[in-house]
């Protein structure tokens, strides 16, 4: 989906997973140098392209960001954010996953780092994120 202009505000549109290991641990990333908002931690997850469903999208990133496979049939939708950041407004939707192919690795140069969903508040992230911890911990 491309971004949309409405009353001067620019819409960005992203998606993103909460990857959730047998353990409980959901996996972030953080954001690295050269990056907008760079060494903040984050959940894995991209810009839903012109033409795509946010599932689609999300197989594509994470394909794309971690290097494994994921199924549609596996992605549970849990919570979105909506944020107003200075230049943009995100709409993001979070999904949930607990099954996948492949062992995670991080393919653009983030790192990766396994996480109990009540320590997450100890990491620092994006302003959008931050809403969306009280759902994953909820959940786990």
């Amino acid at each position: 989906m491309p971004d949309i202009d409405l009353d001067d505000t620019k819409i960005v549109l992203v998606v993103s997973l909460a990857l959730i290991d047998a353990d409980g641990k959901v996996l972030i990333a953080r954001r690295p140098l050269g990056k907008d908002m760079a060494g903040l931690w984050e959940f894995p997850g991209g810009k839903i392209k012109a033409g795509e469903s946010p599932e689609v999208a999300l197989k594509r990133e994470i394909s794309e960001e971690i290097g494994i496979d994921i199924d549609k049939s596996c992605l549970a939708p849990l919570t979105f954010a909506s944020h107003r950041y200075e230049s943009f407004h995100l709409l993001m939707p979070l999904y949930v996953c607990r099954v996948w192919q492949g062992i995670p690795r991080p393919c653009e140069g983030q790192e990766l780092k396994w996480v109990r969903p009540v320590a997450l508040k100890e990491y620092k992230m994006p302003p959008a994120d931050i809403p969306l911890l009280a759902a994953i911990r909820d959940l786990i």
